[in-house]
């Protein structure tokens, strides 16, 4: 019996020489980094394999989802996956709507970040070092009690992570004041092809040395490279806020209110548009006593000194009533917080229109606000259906939302060809196919719609000039 071990051991031997017993590369993985931080299990590979994405994509179910708990696990990981070629697909809280965190390869890793949730604040310098995985509320919380303030605030700010806001370059309405995620990052932390490290920018408010690169990494989508810590920017937070509501009976009133409010001189700390439609869904699934019978409303905050907010909501009704808009004051915070519970509530809400949702934030140049909302509905129109438009109208930035049903596959067909058309309205009007959601799975064939052949073939010299093996969440932005 010891004899045929003996021998059996020594067979062993030689198919391992000769490649045949050759570890699989998640078995590198598991070595490296242990059972705790890999998980192959078919139930967590599929749960990761999701993201928000409302619309059908295609997705892959990957080898393993990989969970980082510091900076020196996440050096180790990508230098085995460079080494094994296995695509890495990082992920924050899975909030996107673009198919950003979704796997496309089955040999492929998920990267959740979700155990790097540790943040540290500068409270003298006005800065603090965050981690990828820390939850974007919970930060905005801790430093507000601090006296500082974190501005970006995208719907999904209470389960949204840092590291997702910083991928997508996330936005929300307060970045029509604030500016969106980039304004505030200073300095990034980047694992890059091969395991190297780059660190990027610094903890200071001016630094003009060199190209940009921190702010390239902003918006890539994970495809250049996984964040490991970012330094971000603090500014004292407002004493105050107001909130107004603004009611509109003719819809081409909306626009022109919007351009008389941002250049009356009163800078509004968010702008928020809702149409009939917004407006009837939230209130059939979280009433709040918005009316029914207007065409639209703008919920409208400022925030500053006390005295500063009491004198721009006066002003803005001064501006407003003129024109025949019907303006409302919350009178408490209780009704400021139901006032924006509304506008949170949105996305949800639709959910009980119809059973399919494509939804789209296109932006058009403020100016032609009062043109694009009325050939926005012609599209719907067109196509015999229902279209429910909101968003941050301040900074043109509109949620355009097609709603169909799910099993009426022609229904969806017509869907899919309007939003082509949404599309191509926003650009030719100068503006953009996304001002906050990114372009990941979803809006890759509309990114080269927008920056032309020339620009299409930068953007993927520059993918492959950081990710030569594309191997950093490939299939996201531009194809390679």
């Amino acid at each position: 019996m010891l004899k045929v071990i003996a021998i059996f051991e020594y067979m062993r031997k030689i198919l391992a020489m000769i490649g045949i017993l050759k570890k699989k590369p998640v078995d590198k993985l598991l070595e490296a980094l242990g059972k705790e931080k890999v998980n192959t299990s078919i139930v967590e590979r599929k749960l990761y394999s999701y993201d928000a994405t409302p619309i059908p994509i295609d997705r892959a179910v990957p080898s393993a989802v990989v969970f980082p708990e510091n900076h020196d696990d996440v050096v180790k990981l990508v230098r085995i996956c460079y080494q094994e070629g296995i695509p890495m697909f990082p992920r924050g809280a899975g909030s996107g709507l673009t198919g950003g965190a979704v796997p496309t390869k089955e040999n492929g890793v998920v990267v959740s970040f979700e155990r790097m949730n540790r943040f540290k604040v500068d409270e003298n310098n006005t800065t603090a070092e965050v981690e990828p995985g820390v939850i974007t509320a919970q930060f905005q919380e801790h430093v507000e009690k601090l006296g500082l303030f974190y501005p970006p605030d995208p719907s999904s700010f209470k389960y949204s992570t840092i590291g997702g806001n910083i991928a997508e370059n996330a936005g929300g309405p307060r970045c029509l004041k604030y500016g969106v995620t980039r304004e505030y990052v200073l300095g990034l932390t980047v694992v890059v092809k091969d395991g190297d490290v780059l660190k990027l920018g610094n903890p200071v408010i001016k630094d003009v040395a060199g190209y940009d690169l921190t702010k390239l990494f902003v918006g890539s989508e994970g495809t250049l490279g996984l964040i490991t810590s970012s330094n971000l920017k603090l500014i004292p937070k407002p004493k105050a806020r107001a909130t107004a509501l603004a009611l509109f009976e003719n819809l081409e009133h909306v626009g022109r209110a919007v351009t008389k409010i941002m250049t009356s001189g009163i800078f509004p700390s968010a702008l928020e548009f809702m149409d009939r439609d917004a407006i009837k869904a939230v209130e059939d699934f979280k009433p709040v006593g918005l009316p029914r019978d207007v065409e639209a409303l703008l919920l409208i905050e400022v925030d500053g000194s006390p005295q500063s907010v009491r004198e721009d909501i006066n002003q803005i009704k001064g501006l407003l009533e003129p024109m025949g808009i019907r303006v409302k004051t919350a009178e408490s915070k209780k009704e400021e917080e139901r006032l924006w519970m509304a506008r949170k509530s949105l996305g949800p809400a639709l959910g009980n229109l119809k059973s399919g949702k494509i939804n789209e934030d296109i932006v058009f140049p403020r100016i032609y606000l009062s043109e694009a909302i009325p050939k926005l509905r012609q599209i719907a129109e067109k196509y015999h259906l229902l279209m429910v438009i909101f968003g941050h109208i301040g900074d043109g930035n509109l949620h355009v939302n097609l709603l169909y049903d799910k099993q009426n596959r022609e229904e969806e067909e017509k869907a899919e060809r309007a939003v082509d058309e949404v599309f191509e309205l926003a650009l030719s009007y100068h503006g953009s196919i996304t001002g906050e959601h990114g372009v990941g799975l979803t809006k890759k064939k509309f990114l080269k719609w927008q920056f032309g052949d020339i620009g299409y073939e930068l953007l993927k010299g520059i993918k492959l000039l950081f990710d030569p093996k594309n191997l950093f969440n490939p299939g996201k932005m531009v194809e390679v």
